[in-house]
């Protein structure tokens, strides 16, 4: 039988990082939504662009994603754990079933996927609630880096910089960087936080050219420098000569050279 929660709560509270550990427990088949949530007044939701599930995946290989749009839900496994992270400014008014949106049922409907339980961080006291701030006013910007790839050094200053005020007030920041050795690292920044929480991924891209995998970069805070950000990402970022030669080293000898695109 499936089994259908929604996770709901404000940016940065640990949405994902406890849906992990309810994968990672789950010994049956597992699938995963992300639902992009609704803007309210001063207060911008972010595009998550595929992060949180792209690192899902990579820890819980065979994750099924529960919104592809082949997927028929006749063909579901038996004993599966469907988990769905809502990004959700403020606590439900109602606890339960009778707290969710009523926005999101048509959808969730649409891919047979309502909910039994819904949990709310700041409300429902079995999450944790050390990072649950409360918001009213907040920018979202975000930048699509695939196929990018960083200097290493320069990556660690620009994140330096990001999280500590050098382009805005920044509140929440989550990426996926991919670095020449074909390693990619999930960043995932609160302010509530004493530092940046830098995990590696399990898959690492041969180093043959640019990977094809995810990279992107989500902040939300106030009065974002976007250009700056841009700017210093741009400087940071390896040119394909730079890129290949910290890549020939590393492949065996007589190993394809990497494509020109």
């Amino acid at each position: 039988m499936t089994r259908v929660l929604l996770i709901s709560g404000p940016p940065g509270c640990g949405k994902t990082s406890w849906i992990l550990n309810q994968l990672q427990a789950h010994r049956g088949p597992c699938g995963y939504l992300r639902l992009e949530g609704f803007t309210a007044a001063e207060l911008q939701q972010a595009p998550d662009g595929g992060i949180d599930r792209a690192f899902l995946v990579d820890q819980c290989p065979g994750l099924l994603d529960l919104a592809e749009p082949g997927e028929n839900p006749a063909s579901r496994p038996q004993d599966l754990l469907a988990l769905i992270e809502l990004p959700q400014w403020q606590a439900p008014p109602e606890a339960g079933l009778a707290g969710i949106d009523p926005r999101l049922l048509p959808p969730l409907e649409a891919l047979q996927l309502l909910p039994q339980r819904h949990l709310s961080f700041g409300r429902d006291a079995e999450l944790p609630a050390q990072d649950t701030l409360q918001f009213n006013a907040l920018e979202a910007w975000s930048l699509d880096l695939t196929h990018s790839v960083w200097d290493p050094p320069s990556l660690n200053s620009f994140w330096f910089e990001l999280v500590n005020g050098a382009y805005g007030e920044v509140y929440r920041a989550k990426a996926l960087m991919n670095l020449p050795d074909g390693r990619s690292f999930f960043f995932n920044w609160i302010v509530s936080q004493e530092g940046t929480q830098f995990l590696p991924l399990e898959r690492v891209a041969p180093p043959v050219g640019r990977p094809q995998r995810m990279s992107r970069l989500v902040v939300q805070g106030k009065h974002l420098d976007a250009a700056g950000i841009e700017a210093t990402i741009a400087d940071g970022l390896l040119s394909d000569a730079v890129l290949e030669l910290q890549q020939a080293p590393q492949r065996p000898f007589g190993a394809p050279l990497p494509a020109t695109r």
